[in-house]
């Protein structure tokens, strides 16, 4: 495709403006999330379907990862405005629905309509970071806007905590409508931006294989040792079927005119290794905030408020270390500004295995705190050192590769995550003794463990049966977090010390 022109330069005054309209559009996947996380417990109690709650998490990354690609692509033939503004509607839609969900199947139908919108609203508020300041500005700007992730995980879990304990969890969702509303006033005010359509040719056969490959994958994963047994004919029928359309799609898209996943992206060593480093940064996010609330709700017996923030301390951390970021890869480089948040990933995962039963809640805070700065280290430096290297044409391209990484390692964590769980608690209730058995309600389900609701009936012997079980599945996510910043940080050694500019991209 023939590269566009494009003509943004608006001056120090504008830019202002348009960074308060990112930061506002940013909020929307900001608050989203923090807040989401921390009323599962309670999503759980009142719909049910512990074994299908992944899913709430994983389709709305799930087509993200399938969209984010052509948002990028699109963005760079029409324009980044477009695109941010359509892409805030259709996030505003599915926030208003899944507010109004009445089961687990709506409210998973639903967040995956709020992962349309999404897709579009954090790499391209990304990009045009990328495009209206310099690379020494950059670090300081996504500092900015990954800021947003630090005051919506303050407000978004005290908020979500309250509403969740004295109101109703559909709230959480509500929260997002008022915030929207001002992202798009600012951005269709103040964001001015002209460009030159292109003809373009939508990849449809690659984002279908895309969608369904993973959808596939995830389905296996989830399943596999708690509906049907791993060695079955479902598991092999699934997982069998998410690979062959993985290997479909990576020969449709060598064919595409215009691949949804352009595979020259991760044909390139910088290109490869920064998606790389993204997919496990995704592992990582989203595992941590997927299930430490459940652990600090479910093993640690603390209120929805304190897991909240408990999970908050990381969103502080990354803005910060992001923000920083910038001082630290113009003096020492993108590699070795990578490679010490990867450590402190590392450091950080390793932390949280050693975390029993018991544990302190401030201890698990600062381990959250100390993840965050590792990765706000981790992802600023790659997302700005591939930005730096290709010209304004490729820059979405890139930047959405990179986020469309982050999304797919988003959404496989939670599959593999949500299946260790399940599978370990199904396991678990198999073999209770009798004696335990007796004690325990009729029927009790991991669902009514993480809510809590009938605990209060539960004699304590029986309890904490039931609460070292959900401990037994937490803590192997936990391990997953130690392999995962371990593998990180070897991965980022390979990256380059000095990247050189892409000029001859395919």
């Amino acid at each position: 495709m023939a590269s566009t022109e494009k003509t943004i330069a608006p001056g120090n005054h504008s830019r202002t403006y348009i960074m308060i309209g990112l930061m506002l559009a940013m909020g929307l996947a900001a608050m989203d999330g923090t807040i989401v996380a921390t009323a599962i417990p309670s999503i759980v109690h009142d719909l049910g379907g512990f074994s299908l709650f992944p899913w709430v998490f994983s389709v709305y990354l799930l087509v993200q990862a399938a969209l984010i690609p052509i948002y990028g692509k699109l963005a760079d033939v029409y324009g980044r405005k477009p695109m941010l503004m359509i892409g805030s509607i259709i996030f505003l839609l599915g926030s208003m629905l899944s507010g109004l969900s009445w089961n687990m199947v709506a409210l998973i139908v639903f967040r995956g309509v709020q992962g349309i919108g999404a897709a579009a609203i954090i790499p391209i508020a990304t990009t045009v970071v990328g495009d209206l300041f310099s690379l020494q500005e950059r670090a300081k700007m996504q500092g900015y806007l990954s800021s947003v992730w630090g005051v919506s995980a303050v407000v978004g879990p005290a908020i979500g905590g309250f509403l969740v304990q004295y109101a109703s969890w559909h709230w959480v969702f509500y929260i997002n409508v008022p915030i929207g509303i001002a992202a798009l006033l600012v951005i269709g005010y103040l964001f001015h931006e002209k460009v030159t359509p292109r003809r373009h040719v939508i990849d449809y056969w690659g984002s279908i294989l895309l969608m369904t490959s993973m959808g596939a994958l995830i389905l296996g994963l989830l399943e596999g040792g708690v509906d049907w047994a791993w060695a079955s004919w479902q598991s092999a029928a699934t997982l069998g079927g998410g690979i062959l359309l993985v290997l479909i799609l990576i020969l449709v898209e060598s064919r595409a005119q215009e691949p949804i996943v352009p595979l020259w992206v991760f044909g390139r060593r910088v290109l490869a290794i920064a998606n790389v480093s993204s997919l496990i940064v995704g592992i990582l996010s989203m595992g941590l905030s997927s299930f430490l609330p459940t652990y600090v709700q479910g093993v640690l017996r603390q209120s929805p408020l304190i897991a909240g923030f408990s999970l908050a301390t990381m969103s502080i951390g990354w803005p910060v270390a992001s923000a920083f970021s910038g001082k630290l890869y113009l003096r020492i480089g993108f590699r070795n500004t990578g490679l010490i948040g990867a450590v402190l990933v590392a450091l950080a995962g390793w932390g949280f295995s050693l975390l029993g039963m018991h544990s302190s809640v401030i201890v698990v805070a600062i381990l959250s705190l100390v993840m965050g700065a590792g990765l706000g280290l981790l992802s600023t430096s790659m997302v700005v050192a591939i930005q730096s290297i290709v010209g304004w044409n490729r820059r979405g391209v890139v930047t959405g590769s990179n986020m469309f990484s982050r999304m797919l390692g988003s959404t496989l964590g939670v599959a593999v995550f949500g299946s260790l769980v399940n599978a370990t608690l199904v396991g678990w209730f198999k073999k209770t003794p009798s004696a335990i058995r007796a004690l325990l309600p009729k029927g009790i389900t991991a669902s009514s463990i993480v809510s809590g609701s009938p605990t209060s009936r539960i004699p304590a012997r029986a309890m904490h049966y039931v609460e070292h079980g959900l401990y037994l599945g937490i803590h192997r996510i936990f391990l997953g977090l130690l392999i995962a910043g371990l593998l990180v940080t070897v991965v980022g050694l390979f990256f380059p010390a000095k990247p050189e500019t892409l000029e001859d991209l395919a």
